[in-house]
């Protein structure tokens, strides 16, 4: 008899990857998704191998059903992106916390064993410590900032997930990512808006490209099929009620990306420097030696995921436009 699992946020980025990894290993797989971010066109050549629940996160009664007799809940499900962060911030705290409590509940009610909870290296906005581990205190710099209601929601999320998982749950994990990146990741994130804005420039035969920051703002960017493997790996060997880092160790800095997709995409840019927005993290590198000791290795590097990445935008960037005109 197959495993059930259910993932909440199944239609974004990373949960899409997700579902498709965890329909390969043979799992019932359910979503749940209201699709407000998410797109179910992600899901739509393995749209026969799911369950399909259009349902509010912050509604317990309406996850019930999809929860009926699931051995884990994998709950990705948030308003991510930083210009949600800036200018929706009451959504962002409210599907965030609300969300979570609901799917605790809902758990708790139809007694599923295992939930996994993902979180982001935003919680630790700017850290003093790099690499990173998870030991690392989080910290939450300025309330007034907008910028700041994601990394607390997550802050938050874990405080629930945590202290309701010490008594009604089996396994109780979270995990962080780090810069995730890959083909069809939308195009509001660094990378495809990078990508886009290169083929802007090489279409209408310009060089100078603006970015946020002097360029030697550093992160460590992990493509997404290895932190689908490394999530897997956590629930699969990881112990019950601890933190993994999922990403890259590997760093670079946002002009040498630049610079890296401009190769890839066969074009010379010149980048021009701009005040960075209040908020931003100047370095970001995760730690993962702790997840590396069960048995997590990123197989994929910057340069060959770039690569993938900049050919799947290439062959869709008319999404990109249609999608602009229906804003």
């Amino acid at each position: 008899m197959k495993r059930i699992c259910v993932v909440t946020g199944g239609c974004g980025f990373i949960g899409a990857y997700l579902v498709r990894k965890l329909i390969q290993l043979n799992w019932q797989v359910r979503v749940v998704d209201n699709c407000i971010r998410g797109e179910k066109s992600r899901l739509a050549d393995v749209s026969n191998d799911i369950n399909f629940f259009n349902c509010d996160i912050r509604d317990t009664s309406s996850l019930q059903l999809a929860f009926k007799s699931a051995d884990v809940v994998f709950h990705l499900a948030a308003i991510n992106g930083t210009e949600n962060f800036y200018n929706q911030p009451e959504l962002v705290l409210d599907v965030g916390i609300r969300g979570m409590l609901a799917v605790i509940d809902a758990c708790r009610i139809n007694n599923v064993p295992d939930l996994v909870v993902a979180s982001s290296a935003e919680v630790y906005q700017t850290a003093n410590i790099i690499p990173t581990d998870e030991t690392v205190a989080l910290t939450l710099p300025d309330s007034l900032n907008p910028r700041y209601s994601y990394g607390g929601s997550k802050i938050v999320s874990e405080l629930i997930a945590f202290n309701y998982g010490k008594q009604y749950f089996r396994k109780v994990q979270v995990f962080r990512p780090h810069n995730v990146y890959g083909p069809n990741m939308g195009w509001k994130h660094v990378i495809p808006q990078f990508i886009t804005r290169a083929l802007a420039c090489k279409a209408q035969n310009k060089t100078e490209f603006s970015i946020q920051g002097s360029g030697n703002e550093t992160r460590s960017f992990a493509y997404v099929d290895d932190v689908i493997d490394g999530i897997i790996k956590m629930y699969e060997h990881g112990k019950h009620r601890n933190i993994y880092h999922i990403g890259n160790d590997q760093e670079v800095s946002i002009k040498n990306l630049v610079s890296m997709i401009a190769k890839t995409l066969n074009i010379e840019l010149e980048i021009i420097s701009n005040n960075i927005a209040l908020g931003s993290v100047f370095r970001r590198c995760p730690d993962i030696k702790k997840i590396k000791n069960i048995g997590y290795k990123p197989q994929i590097n910057l340069q060959q995921g770039i690569k993938l990445t900049c050919n799947w935008y290439m062959q869709n960037k008319n999404q990109n436009m249609l999608q602009n005109e229906l804003l």
